[in-house]
């Protein structure tokens, strides 16, 4: 049953057991304890975990329990308790039993365990459940030790984990053994997909599990509840098929429900409610999924969440608790779903900025910005920049704070400043490493800021983010922040300031033709506060953009129209779907540099850069909607400086 394995000249003591009997007694005899009589209770008393009364309670619990023809481990009683912890359960279990190196080569593998973990997982994390005793699985892994895993284990099974160390080079192929041949594609399923339930249904289980005979202000359900696991798993699964950017968790003093709302197309709804007494387990199921402290309520945490590792799609969720009034917390999770770069051409870029841009992208060396609020979009704006000059030749490196869009060709690093590992350090190890472009996430001090400058001018083209609200005010924070006036002016090539707003949804689109007083209150709102203007300015305007917007009617005339959000299913009634990008790009020119050298305000930047050409936010989004992308309510909400 056992045998001897020389492993770089340590050796272990390998236990081959034929079937789940034989590891079971096995355990026993590690322990020096009859494990079969189930005397948890004096493990946990020896630990000093409990006390006498504690115990002699929960085994007349236990009692009371068989006699009604319901066998409750007498563990579970004192976690459903409040006593212990199913931490400190878990850890008395496996000091209990011991962690054995085994060897299943010849296992006769148990189908209630398999049945409790997924093939995917169990290749995923090396970890095969070997057997099945009342509540406890006992789980060959790599690493016994690896308390995260255990308590997903834990979670994902609803039993007590026991991990025993596997024998060297021997997982794997029992892996394969256990669950038998893969299916192939195109091969006929041995059953149907079970339908998954909506977050909804689920979160109105929980209220019927619970039992409406508990007090409602009560806290009763555990965060390793499974309805309460399947629940939050929809909920982000739902999240991401809405595509939404953000999940708040706002938790209220009860009675009060648990409300939940999504960020889509950056607005905030409301996509369910919760009650209240599934507040905490709430709250401590995501913290666990993020790896955070459960135990800690005072003070925010920061996290992230694989959520590949719970059985969903490839999407990483940063994680944010936020102590609040009355003892509770609040969570926001960021969905960061790994997307692909987006070409140039499809930002929505009008034809003069994106040309202009896409020549100033393939200078060899300067400085280019992206400007904008949180959730503007530059991270996008930049990777789709980066991917047009993606080329075999050039050497890109990146440093960004997540990463949350990949390419092909491209060496991108995840910031860590925990470790020292900050923008400004990631630059001075680029510089070193033969760079032709070097993307920064965000330019946050005057170190990061003087070290881009320095490198877009000793032949490196440099591409960075801004927390600014426009293209001149950018110039303006920078030097405010220490810069050198006439190096900043010589790296400068071109800053692009940029909103999001809301895009009409193709289906229910509704359009007419336009009343001339709307469209000249356009020319109007187009031209306010650009350049001093007469009538004559305005009709002129307006003959542009019947010229490169109009459409042709039935005369074959063109006239501009206008257009009015609609509602359908595809858009759930709200008119909109999806968004799209407004911008402002800066050049840098001849006129403007000496501006950046005498420091002058943004204010004189910006019309030196008028005078020049440029086109404002505003600008750009009143001719958006002339094109009936957007409404005009979304641009001036957008562009209120």
């Amino acid at each position: 049953m056992s045998k001897c394995l020389n492993e770089s000249q340590t050796q272990l003591m390998v236990a081959t057991p034929a079937n789940p009997n034989e590891l079971w007694r096995l355990l026993e005899d590690r322990s020096g304890t009859d494990i079969g009589s189930y005397h948890i209770g004096e493990a946990l008393f020896n630990a000093k975990l409990i006390d006498q009364e504690q115990l002699r309670r929960a085994l007349h619990t236990q009692k009371v329990d068989h006699a009604r023809g319901i066998h409750t481990p007498v563990g579970k009683i004192l976690v459903d308790a409040g006593i212990i912890s199913n931490q400190q359960l878990d850890h008395v279990i496996a000091s209990w039993l011991g962690a054995g190196v085994i060897d299943v080569s010849q296992y006769q593998f148990d189908p209630d365990a398999l049945a409790l973990i997924k093939r995917e997982v169990a290749e995923r994390e090396s970890a095969l459940p070997l057997m099945l005793h009342d509540d406890l699985l006992v789980v060959l892994m790599v690493d016994p030790q690896d308390r995260k895993l255990l308590e997903e284990l834990r979670f994902m099974t609803q039993r007590h984990i026991v991990g025993v160390l596997a024998a060297p080079g021997t997982l794997t192929p029992a892996i394969a053994r256990a669950y038998g041949p893969v299916v192939k594609a195109g091969a006929p399923a041995a059953a149907a997909p079970v339908s998954r339930a909506s977050s909804k249904d689920l979160a109105r289980d929980m209220s019927q599990d619970v039992g409406h005979t508990q007090d409602a202000v009560c806290d009763v359900v555990s965060e390793s509840d499974s309805t309460l696991v399947r629940m939050i798993n929809s909920l982000i699964e739902e999240a991401i098929a809405l595509k939404a950017s953000d999940i708040h968790i706002e938790t209220q003093p009860a009675p009060k429900a648990v409300r939940i709302r999504l960020r889509v197309d950056g607005d905030l709804t409301t996509h369910l409610e919760v009650e209240s007494r599934f507040r905490f387990a709430l709250v401590a199921r995501i913290k666990i999924m993020a790896n955070m402290d459960i135990s800690e309520h005072r003070k925010p945490q920061d996290g992230k969440i694989d959520f590949a590792r719970f059985g969903g799609s490839k999407t990483e969720l940063r994680v944010v608790t936020v102590p609040t009034s009355s003892g509770l917390e609040d969570v926001v999770l960021r969905l960061l779903a790994g997307s692909k770069a987006l070409p140039l051409s499809g930002i929505g870029l009008n034809p003069v900025d994106l040309d202009t841009l896409q020549r100033v992208a393939r200078k060899p060396y300067g400085l280019i910005l992206v400007c904008g609020p949180t959730g503007s979009g530059k991270t996008t704006t930049l990777h789709s920049l980066i991917s047009d000059i993606n080329t075999e030749s050039r050497k890109i490196w990146t440093a960004e704070d997540p990463i949350e869009i990949t390419q092909e060709g491209l060496r991108q690093v995840q910031m860590n400043p925990r470790i020292g590992w900050t923008f400004a350090a990631a630059m001075r190890t680029f510089l070193r490493a033969d760079p032709d472009v070097i993307m920064i996430g965000e330019v946050r001090d005057e170190e990061t800021a003087r070290i881009a400058i320095e490198a877009s001018l000793t032949g490196h083209l440099v591409l960075s983010t801004l927390h600014t609200n426009s293209a001149a005010e950018s110039i303006a924070r920078l030097l405010e922040i220490g810069l050198d006036p006439f190096n900043f002016s010589d790296s400068l090539l071109s800053i692009l300031a940029q909103r999001l707003v809301r895009r009409y949804c193709k289906k229910c689109l509704q359009s007419q033709p336009a009343d001339p007083a709307e469209i000249r209150n356009l020319a109007i709102q187009y031209l306010e506060g650009v350049r001093p203007y007469e009538e004559e300015d305005l009709q002129l305007q307006m003959e542009r953009w019947r010229l490169q917007f109009g459409q042709e009617d039935s005369t074959g005339h063109k006239i501009l129209r206008s257009f009015h959000k609609g509602a359908c299913a595809a858009c759930e009634g709200h008119g909109f779907k999806g968004r799209l990008g407004i911008y402002e790009l800066l050049l840098n020119s001849d006129a403007i540099r000496p501006l950046i050298r005498k420091r002058e305000a943004a204010g004189e930047i910006r019309l030196s850069a008028l005078k020049g050409g440029m086109k404002t936010l505003r600008q750009d989004g009143i001719e958006k909607v002339l094109q009936g992308l957007t409404a005009l309510s979304e641009v001036v909400a957008a562009t209120n400086l």
